[in-house]
């Protein structure tokens, strides 16, 4: 062959690969499944709203969402894998209040909040205080005024949770009553504990399990720290009309994407999260386990979080926390 000729085909060949590659590049997103790395176990909330949202994203993407618990570190070894991956939109982290709470929590985390962009904040749920129906604090101000120059404790499913954070805060700051915290490994137990009587009052969200035993009569609802009752428990007054005024926590769920993901990935998978947020279907189930379904556009989202920030890393630097 002419090396004219030779030359001359290996030019076309190199020219067919770079069209390829360029349509391949140019392929609209998404051009395969979607990963949703959960930052807690299967079975917990953060799994549960995962797998509602990613089947209906999903459905509306016309992918499938792969749901990938990667738990501990109090979801931080699911949030330094995604800070890590590819920018491109097929992975993405699912995780709670715990991502703005450890930001100041918990120091050596190999990432930080700027590593992310917030796609959207899906479900909310307040905290609420809970005692064992046998108590016999009708609500929150009840209890308080039973407990003034007395030791009590209070229970939650860890150390570092927001449930943790939010009800020492609201004693030790707003209440001024001492009040001793008792974590256990899990909700389970730890409500378990509660409706025994061994633990003065449990802390937790509506959504992680409270709303159902305060509806079944196992447990007492004493107060929800939301601007307004819980339609789930719609008994259960808040904080405010407990008379503390302006003490409002919750335990959120959300969708987050490495920060240098583009643009208009974000932008799609906002408007797609938005879709299926507005589905009634969606919105019963996720307000029949306590939670508040949330969609607004992503500057919203992001504008949310970094307020959650903020927030939780005043009250966890009043407490004079810190996790190594």
């Amino acid at each position: 062959m002419p090396k004219s000729r030779f030359f001359g085909c290996a030019a076309v060949a190199a020219l067919a690969c770079m069209l390829g590659a360029t349509q391949v590049s140019a392929q609209p997103y998404p051009a395969r499944d979607v990963t949703f790395i959960v930052a807690f176990a299967a079975g917990g909330v953060a799994d549960t709203v995962a797998r509602l949202v990613g089947q209906g994203v999903g459905a509306r993407l016309g992918r499938n969402v792969v749901v990938e618990n990667r738990g501990g570190a109090g979801g931080n070894i699911a949030a330094a894998a995604v800070a890590r991956a590819t920018p491109d939109g097929y992975t993405l982290l699912v995780t709670t209040t715990a991502m703005a709470i450890n930001e100041t929590l918990r120091a050596n985390k190999g990432f930080a909040a700027s590593d992310f962009k917030t796609i959207a904040i899906v479900a909310s749920s307040p905290e609420s205080l809970i005692t064992s129906a046998s108590n016999p604090a009708a609500n929150l101000s009840d209890f308080i005024k039973a407990a003034q120059g007395k030791s009590i404790n209070f229970g939650t499913a860890g150390v570092g949770s927001g449930s943790h954070i939010a009800a020492e805060y609201f004693f030790k700051e707003i209440a001024k009553i001492s009040a001793v915290h008792v974590p256990f490994q899990g909700g389970a137990p730890a409500m378990n504990a509660t409706i025994g009587s061994q633990i003065d009052f449990l802390a937790t969200t509506l959504g992680g399990g409270a709303a159902a035993q305060i509806a079944g009569g196992k447990v007492k609802g004493l107060a929800v720290a939301s601007a307004k009752r819980a339609a789930v428990v719609p008994n259960v007054p808040t904080y405010a009309e407990a008379g503390y005024a302006n003490f409002e926590a919750s335990s959120w769920v959300g969708v987050f994407a490495p920060a240098n993901t583009s643009p208009e990935i974000v932008a799609k998978l906002n408007a797609t999260i938005e879709q299926v947020m507005k589905d009634p279907q969606i919105q019963q189930k996720l307000t029949s386990i306590g939670f508040d379904p949330i969609y607004g556009s992503q500057a919203q989202a992001e504008t949310t979080f970094r307020a959650e920030v903020e927030k939780w890393g005043k009250m966890v630097k009043t407490l004079n926390l810190s996790i190594n």
